[in-house]
């Protein structure tokens, strides 16, 4: 992590954006008056320097807050509500209390300068350490610990707990195969998510390992939501060769492809096997066979790797990595030859 020894000033911050500390202190308290343009400007300059306003740090910086702050991009978001159960957890465990800070919606603001931003207004000020679900930035100017869950970027600058997700990927394809299916659709998560991009590299390379040729029309690019999910599958089981079984990156994906699937008359897992990656709570109530990443339980130990950090005790391991188990139901079976 990056450190700076002094705080910089709103002053400082309006000299090197070239415009005034009213039109600073206006993006800062959230105006509509100040163009995107001019704000995202400020912005970058505020993430650069560093700078936390002067109310946040009215906190007293003398001794520890005992307070943490929690960066969530949705938390309505199953996924996200997972992991927060396991961040509770350890909150009930410890003496320090939690600050959430989301904006609701991960394609709102989910940009690794926004995360900046909040990180800068919390760990430069008001809270002893951050936790982030889901960052996107490589990077953070900050003077107090930052822990990640299942972050974007490939190699972070700061700890982190991330699910196994090329090896969970890889167990989902050799049980598929295993059943006989040869012709599996996948429908991928989001491009500039390391989670995602791990998953399509594990089943490519277990395709191949199983001397098996990698049909790209098999691969739909995906978003991690059901809508897409469905409208994916139902690309995907119009082929005049469709799959018999698919992949999804997720399980809200998974969602869309057997409601897609419901909606077309086919049936589950007669006619189609469907698997989906994270085991949220409602995969287990209709039947889904998934990748159990514990995603309750990467929250709880990134919580506590945090915890640990604030309290100046040494990490075992920057970067804890969750193994994952493959979750057998009945969503999936062994494909019947063609006579």
């Amino acid at each position: 992590m990056k450190n700076k020894k002094r705080a910089s000033t709103i002053q400082d911050v309006a000299k090197a954006a070239g415009v005034s500390v009213s039109t600073v202190s206006r993006v800062l308290n959230g105006k509509l008056d100040v163009a995107s343009e001019t704000q995202e400007h400020i912005l970058k300059v505020i993430n650069k320097l560093g700078y936390t306003s002067n109310l946040a740090a009215r906190s007293m910086r003398s001794h520890k807050k005992n307070l943490i702050g929690l960066v969530v991009p949705d938390i309505g978001f199953p996924y996200s509500i997972e992991i927060m159960k396991g961040v509770n957890r350890a909150i009930a465990e410890s003496k320090f209390d939690l600050l959430l800070y989301t904006t609701g919606d991960v394609q709102k603001n989910g940009t690794a300068l926004h995360e900046q931003h909040y990180v800068s207004l919390l760990n430069n000020s008001i809270t002893d350490g951050v936790l982030i679900v889901a960052s996107a930035a490589a990077e953070f100017i900050t003077n107090s610990p930052i822990v990640a869950v299942d972050p974007h970027v490939i190699n972070p600058h700061y700890p982190s707990v991330q699910g196994m997700n090329y090896q969970g990927a890889q167990e989902v394809m050799e049980y598929l195969i295993g059943l006989g299916h040869r012709r599996i659709g996948f429908i991928s998560g989001r491009p500039e998510i390391g989670s995602a991009v791990r998953r399509l590299k594990g089943y490519r390379d277990s395709l191949t390992n199983a001397g098996i040729e990698v049909d790209e029309e098999l691969i739909k690019p995906g978003d991690f939501t059901q809508k897409n999910g469905y409208t994916n599958a139902c690309e995907l089981l119009k082929m005049e060769n469709p799959p018999t079984a698919i992949f999804a990156a997720n399980d809200q994906s998974a969602f869309g492809v057997i409601q897609a699937a419901e909606d077309m008359g086919i049936r589950i897992p007669n006619d189609l096997s469907v698997v989906g990656f994270d085991n949220i709570t409602e995969a287990k109530y209709i039947g889904l066979t998934t990748i159990d990443q514990f995603l309750e339980e990467m929250g709880y130990v990134a919580m506590q790797m945090l915890i640990k950090l604030i309290n100046g005790e040494p990490l075992e391991v920057e970067v804890y990595k969750m193994q994952t188990k493959l979750l057998l139901r009945t969503s999936c079976q062994e494909l019947t030859p063609v006579a």
